[in-house]
């Protein structure tokens, strides 16, 4: 079983797995790219997962967890780069959705 981790531990792994480089983080704007990489693949996934279009024979099989899991460690980098606390940044998130959306959508009855 693997163990459950906080979104500062994630960030920590990530920042120690970078700081091992003498590069380091990439610029924002490089990885503003690299996150638009990784949205595509994952796009490409859900696609041939869930729409119309099959993987052709020659492709390797990769699965959409893979794909986030991509997507999570560039959105970290950039976030641990620009020093945003992605705690902080999904609690004001909530709150907005908490305050201003909370109303938007049709509630399930219990």
């Amino acid at each position: 079983m693997t163990e459950t981790k906080s979104v500062k531990d994630l960030q920590k792994e990530v920042d120690t797995y970078i700081g091992q480089f003498k590069e380091g983080y990439f610029s924002p704007l490089a990885m503003m790219a690299r996150l638009t990489e990784e949205l595509g693949e994952l796009a490409r996934e859900v696609n041939h997962y869930y729409g119309e279009k099959p993987k052709k024979s020659t492709e390797k099989a990769k699965a959409i967890e893979e794909e986030v899991g991509d997507m999570l460690f560039v959105l970290i980098c950039l976030a641990n780069s620009l020093n945003i606390d992605l705690q902080e940044a999904h609690d004001l998130v909530m709150q907005k959705f908490n305050t201003r959306d909370k109303d938007r959508w049709t509630r399930i009855e219990e």
